[in-house]
């Protein structure tokens, strides 16, 4: 999933109406993602003793901030709904993908293996993404579990270096044209604060580029991509909201649910190649 442009370049305080609302009328009804309605919006601003006349005028008609939220809660909640919910596997179908993709590659990628306790098991998400990154990227390099921080070098020395280890970078780890993070959970029986912190990691990492892009003009593309649809749908529907959010808050790239991954990354690696080829000549 890309941003979408109509909410591209938008003010912090949109965003700040976003995140407010969300939390004070819900973010689900039913399993499904929630659409608050412009008496809704009025409603939740009012119950915190804030004022809603940046969303509605004296004759009751919404503002141009309350079209655009009302248009974003509407795109929001259809995109979950429609388009991110059916991509998600749970473990026997993450397994089964992988043992085609690892049949139809013969890979010579790391295939890691699940760390959680009790569950003796390649990683089968991560492993996809090693095999299809491997399969697509022209031999070039790749850190696909990197044990360094990522830094920036401009003249031979560090520019910027981000507080946290992330799950992958193309070519390395130093200078890189892209990064992501990989959160599989299929065998999670809640959403607890670990799953939590995966998307607050995110977001720091998005915010340190951001202001890498901004403030230098260096550009380094950032994924995220996350499984499990009884954690993120059936425990975490709230946290893909934030998720959606974070997207097109400019944070992060591209978020890549599930299957996507096999239909969106072969794309993207050669996109990548392509940056390392430009950049190396």
């Amino acid at each position: 999933m890309k941003p979408d442009e109509r909410y591209a370049n938008l003010p912090y305080s949109f965003w700040a109406n976003v995140r407010t609302i969300s939390e004070q009328v819900g973010y689900t009804r039913d399993k499904q993602i929630k659409i608050p309605s412009l008496a809704d919006i009025q409603t939740a601003l009012q119950r915190l003793g804030l004022s809603s006349q940046h969303i509605v005028d004296e004759s009751s008609h919404p503002t141009e901030l309350g079209d655009s939220l009302t248009s974003y809660f509407e795109y929001r909640a259809n995109t979950l709904n429609e388009c991110v919910e059916p991509v998600l596997m749970d473990a026997d179908e993450a397994k089964e993908l992988f043992r085609e993709i690892r049949g139809k590659l013969r890979p010579k990628c790391p295939i890691p293996m699940n760390k959680q306790k009790g569950k003796k098991a390649p990683a089968h998400f991560t492993a996809i993404i090693n095999m299809l990154i491997e399969a697509h990227g022209h031999a070039l390099p790749c850190e696909y579990d990197p044990t360094r921080l990522t830094t920036v070098t401009r003249d031979g020395a560090p520019l910027r270096t981000l507080a946290r280890r992330v799950d992958g970078a193309f070519p390395e780890a130093v200078n890189p044209v892209a990064i992501w993070e990989i959160k599989e959970y299929y065998y999670t029986t809640t959403f607890g604060s670990r799953v939590a912190d995966g998307v607050y990691e995110t977001l720091l990492d998005g915010m340190e580029l951001k202001e890498l892009r901004d403030h230098e003009g260096v550009e380094v593309r950032h994924y995220l991509m996350i499984d499990s649809h009884y954690t993120w749908w059936d425990c975490g529907r709230s946290y893909l909201c934030r998720i959606v959010d974070m997207l097109n808050m400019g944070y992060v790239d591209e978020v890549l649910f599930g299957r996507e991954v096999t239909t969106r990354l072969p794309g993207l690696v050669q996109e990548w190649v392509a940056l390392v080829r430009a950049r190396d000549g």
